[in-house]
């Protein structure tokens, strides 16, 4: 099992940068128009767990569809470090992407069908925890 480090991550241009408190092991692929789009590889953090450090101010809004979702960019460079997304708005999704030195091959990829985001959800919300 993978221990719980501190990893730190920034945008493009590194104005926002953050803090993950978190054991990466695995991360989730969409497919939905957005993050397919953005590339993104994500992975679920609390608020305990994530700290923004600098470049807050920096940061602007993007909603779509069911306005549900908070996808977070630097106003400067353009990048997307992290989300409060649509299957659980009360936490963060963190773009793995933007993590300094994570080994992204290491990591176990799993799917979600967010081109057909109401029955992926169903799927997820259906498992038990």
């Amino acid at each position: 099992m993978t221990e719980h480090q501190l990893h730190a991550g920034s945008c493009h241009c590194g104005r926002v940068r953050f803090e993950l408190h978190a054991a990466i092991a695995l991360a989730m692929e969409c497919n939905c128009s957005l993050c397919r789009r953005k590339g993104a590889l994500w992975h679920g953090a609390s608020d305990q767990s994530l700290r923004i450090v600098s470049g807050e101010e920096d940061l602007t809004l993007y909603q779509f569809g069911t306005l549900t979702a908070k996808h977070y960019f630097c106003r400067h460079c353009g990048v997307s470090p992290f989300t409060r997304p649509r299957l659980d708005p009360t936490r963060w999704a963190v773009n793995l992407r933007c993590i300094d030195a994570l080994d992204l091959s290491s990591l176990e990829i799993y799917p979600f069908d967010g081109a057909n985001w109401e029955d992926a959800a169903k799927g997820i919300h259906a498992k038990p925890a």
